[in-house]
């Protein structure tokens, strides 16, 4: 490209892409979704006690300004003038879990990821209180079953376990929010006069909202015993929520001014960013964990098959919500990244890839990766991880590649519990996410799912999605979402190589192992408090 045509791409928009396991900042053109630039930080999870993780919110935002800071530095090095950026949309992990003051800007706490599973206790004392112990009584309000994964119940226990979080809630000091409220609080002026707010997507993750009528659920705040003061406004995820000011570390005030717009939890920003706005059209991103979402359009459908109802996206003040069927899967990339980090069997993620080429089976081992319990279509918080089909045979090889495997098992569950709700099978898999770059893993993928997999050659959906929103903002328009505009991706696809026989022989076995890996833990196990 020409400097000239650099200098001449026409209006631009930014995304904070803020995930589990890292931090990005990605610009793209508004008129040809081209990713021009972006930078990434990865970000520590601690784990402070067994089945705890627990993130720094202020790391999370020191890692969102370098990530601003060194995307525009490689820009202006393209001669990409950083002043066309017209608007930057932020997606982020959804339920973890943030309460910080508002008068000092300080965080009272580590924010608690959606992973956590300190909160058992918590869940299982609340179920005590629901007739028949039903885990699904506020599903028709919230499309949520009571589970550890969502927001009121780390909410619930950071009131009944930390101090310092209970005295600013009685001092009126107190403010909740997920990622992307913490996120957009403090660069929207923070203790200044921050604006504290959030998206439908993510408020249809806390178990507080009301997916019907777009509001916090006053009964539910009730009988989560939640304040309702301390809980942020609702918008929709595509509007202006204010301007850009606070980048200290922007000396140049580069995104001074700037309109934050666009603001959806991870999993409904890849939904769009994948162009998934018809009725029955799907995705499976592979992140940390793994999301099957598939939209259902203005009406939420409820599932029999263990998936949960959430919002979409709801792209402007005016417009309707659009709701999904989701399926859940906790350990994806995670897997990969305990196989370097806990068992060193690899350095880098590739070289998991590699050792499970070398092999090109798991040998009759299976791994399930439950380290946080299984999530759909189970819901079963008592599982915890296993390895088995161990012979003398087996080495790291066949483990890396069972753990792989894994990830392809799981999605085939969540996607036969969608195809049973949805009644239409889907024909083909539409996935994202960072994992999709192992090939070896989206060829496993359509030899277990029996249908081909469909990646874009532009992997980065999540945070194409959220400059859409923010690009379409009223008031910002500067990216069309009408269908006729919208930008034809190119694909890489996967087709099938094995039979079905022997693809059904394995999810068999596997299915097997997935019985055994249940009723690890306790309701008895133990629960401290923090130090």
């Amino acid at each position: 490209m020409a400097a000239s045509e650099r200098t001449a791409l026409g209006p631009l928009v930014g995304a904070i892409d803020q995930g589990t396991s890292s931090t990005r900042f990605l610009v793209f053109n508004a008129k040809t979704a081209e990713l021009l630039s972006h930078h990434q930080v990865e970000i520590k999870q601690e784990f402070p006690r067994e089945g705890w993780v627990e993130q720094d919110p202020k790391e999370i935002l020191n890692s969102v300004y370098e990530c601003v800071e060194k995307t525009c530095e490689k820009m202006k090095q393209l001669n990409i003038n950083i002043a066309n950026i017209r608007a930057i949309g932020v997606t982020n992990q959804r339920e973890t879990t943030v309460v910080w003051d508002k008068t000092t800007g300080e965080p009272l706490y580590n924010a608690i990821v959606w992973l956590d599973l300190r909160t058992q206790s918590t869940v299982e004392r609340l179920l005590k209180r629901i007739p028949g112990k039903n885990k699904t009584f506020s599903k028709f309000k919230t499309g949520l079953p009571l589970s550890t994964y969502f927001s009121a119940v780390k909410l619930r226990w950071l009131l009944d376990n930390v101090e310092e979080i209970r005295k600013a809630v009685e001092d009126r000091r107190a403010m909740f929010g997920t990622i992307d409220s913490w996120l957009i609080w403090v660069c929207i002026c923070g203790k200044n006069g921050g604006i504290h707010c959030t998206d439908v997507t993510n408020a249809s993750r806390t178990m507080l909202f009301n997916i019907h009528s777009l509001e916090w659920d006053p009964e539910l705040c009730k009988f989560f015993d939640i304040p309702m003061e301390i809980l942020p406004s609702v918008r929709s995820s595509s509007e202006v929520y204010g301007l850009m000011v606070c980048f200290p570390v922007l000396k140049s005030g580069a995104l001074t001014g700037v309109p934050i717009s666009g603001c959806l939890g991870d999993q409904s920003a890849a939904l769009v960013g994948q162009m998934c706005f018809q009725d029955g059209q799907a995705k499976n991103t592979y992140g940390t964990g793994c999301f099957l979402l598939c939209n259902t359009g203005q009406k939420s459908v409820f599932s029999e098959h263990g998936l949960i109802t959430t919002i979409a996206y709801k792209m402007g003040r005016d417009k309707p919500a659009f709701y999904a069927l989701e399926g859940s899967v906790a350990i994806a990339g995670a897997v990969v990244r305990w196989l370097r980090d806990n068992l060193g069997i690899a350095k880098t993620s590739q070289e998991v890839e590699k050792l499970a080429a070398d092999v090109g089976t798991s040998y009759g081992c299976y791994f399930v990766p439950a380290f946080s319990g299984l999530y759909a279509p189970y819901w079963e918080p008592s599982a915890r991880g296993i390895i088995c089909g161990l012979t003398q045979f087996t080495n790291k090889s066949h483990i890396a590649f069972a753990a792989l495997e894994a990830v392809c098992f799981q999605t085939r569950e969540i996607l036969d519990a969608m195809n049973k709700d949805c009644g239409i099978p889907l024909s083909q898999l539409q996935v994202d996410g960072g994992m999709t770059n192992n090939k070896i893993l989206m060829q496993l993928q359509s030899d277990i799912l029996c249908i081909p997999v469909v990646k874009p050659s532009m992997p980065e959906t999540t945070a194409l999605g959220a400059a859409m929103a923010a690009g379409a903002a009223e008031g910002v328009g500067v990216w069309s979402l009408n269908p006729g505009d919208l930008t034809a991706v190119t694909c890489e696809r996967f087709e099938p190589q094995i039979n079905p026989e022997e693809s059904e022989y394995r999810y068999a076995r596997w299915k097997k192992a997935v019985m055994k890996s249940m009723g690890w833990e306790t309701s008895d196990s133990p629960n401290g408090k923090p130090k």
